[in-house]
């Protein structure tokens, strides 16, 4: 069933050339484009939320175009690289180029390193990031891929782009924020540890002290900002107070590769399992429902799915049950998210289900995680 949901899935992509939309894109709209309100702040982030949370998608109606994105392109490149080391085929490895060939030609231009950006005007409640603005988010997708890939000269560059174009909120002797995008100032623990993640992995590679140190102040960052409970908070501002699934598995994740490359593994392993045991026990049922915030059921999200089923492979060596998890997830994802013509939903609400495919939240993220599974079980 994984095998077919996946080979299903990347025809699916394939077909549409890995080009959608997104959850976040609205404001690619050019019938909104034309209007005075494109220039208010309050305007585009509540034209944005209606967009995203409308139980009917009507994108095709305010005219916003279906295009690729950066961070879905890095996704599919990874899934392709995980297809790849486990089927090592001509064919799968010619994917594998092709893709990375797709990320290259997205870089932004105008910056100290490599790193992308999103292909929509995104307004946020903290932040405006312009069309093509590099943010760490996709950049350090993008440098994971090149990481795995082996092409250590580009994810070094990114490491240039950490350093000298993220602002750092908190720099001290001890510990390190890197901001989200090169025009703010916000605290975002997964974005900041995606950074970490780049820069110490990097450093596995070159050896270079600077990168190690950068790497484990931005962790000790995060690790003291965790919860007594074992949680993270989204971001430090208050109205960043929240709680998910897939925030959350992007600390574990990163911070496992962290200490995996045997970064301050004895001061960041405890953060490490608190958060995962607490992660694991509040945010899944136990038929594999992935649940979206810890205190509730809803909505179940294909793309909090599988994240969380590429953290538990992850970090499988925490846990025994990981393995066997992670296919939970998947299959009660391809049981109650998959359309018969191959692709996943956006997500199942309490009282209807959103069917709308959008490419880089919910297709990339899903082969990304099929392709790990398959090679994980394999």
């Amino acid at each position: 069933m994984i095998q077919a949901s996946f080979d299903q899935l990347f025809a699916w992509c394939q077909e549409h050339d890995f080009a959608g939309h997104d959850p976040f894109d609205a404001l690619n709209s050019r019938l909104f484009q034309s209007t005075p309100l494109a220039q208010s702040r309050n305007a585009r982030f509540i034209w944005t939320q209606l967009v995203k949370r409308s139980p009917a998608d009507f994108r095709t109606v305010i005219r916003v175009p279906a295009e690729r994105n950066a961070k879905g392109i890095a996704l599919f490149t990874l899934a392709q690289i995980a297809n790849h080391r486990r089927v090592n085929t001509a064919e799968s490895k010619a994917a594998v180029s092709e893709f990375f060939s797709a990320l290259l030609a997205m870089k932004a231009d105008g910056y100290s390193g490599a790193c992308w950006g999103y292909n929509f005007d995104w307004q946020s409640r903290n932040f405006f990031a312009p069309r093509g603005t590099p943010t760490i988010v996709p950049t350090a997708f993008a440098a994971r891929a090149f990481i795995e890939g082996g092409h250590e000269d580009e994810a070094r560059s990114v490491c240039d782009f950490i350093i000298n174009d993220l602002p750092r909120t908190v720099d001290t002797e001890t510990e390190v924020c890197f901001s989200y995008a090169p025009n703010t100032n916000t605290r975002i623990f997964n974005a900041s540890l995606l950074a970490a993640e780049v820069l110490a992995s990097v450093a596995k590679v070159t050896g270079e002290n600077e990168l190690i140190n950068l790497a484990e102040r931005a962790t000790r960052y995060v690790v003291t900002n965790q919860q007594p409970d074992g949680s993270w908070l989204y971001g430090a501002e208050p109205k960043q107070a929240w709680v998910d699934n897939f925030h959350t598995a992007y600390v574990l994740f990163s911070l496992k590769r962290i200490i995996d490359i045997s970064i301050r593994k004895n001061e960041f392993q405890p953060a490490l399992e608190r958060g995962y045991q607490y992660w694991k026990n509040n945010f899944f049922l136990a038929d594999g429902w992935p649940k979206y915030y810890d205190h509730d059921l809803y909505p179940a999200d294909a793309h909090a799915a599988a994240s969380a089923i590429v953290t538990f492979l992850e970090c499988r060596e925490l846990d025994n049950e990981a393995l066997t998890l992670a296919r939970k997830v998947a299959n009660w994802t391809i049981q109650n998210l998959r359309d018969s013509r191959g692709f996943f939903y956006y997500q199942r609400r309490r009282f209807y289900t959103v069917r709308k495919p959008y490419m880089r939240w919910t297709q990339a993220w899903m082969l990304y995680a099929l392709s790990r599974l398959l090679e994980e079980s394999n």
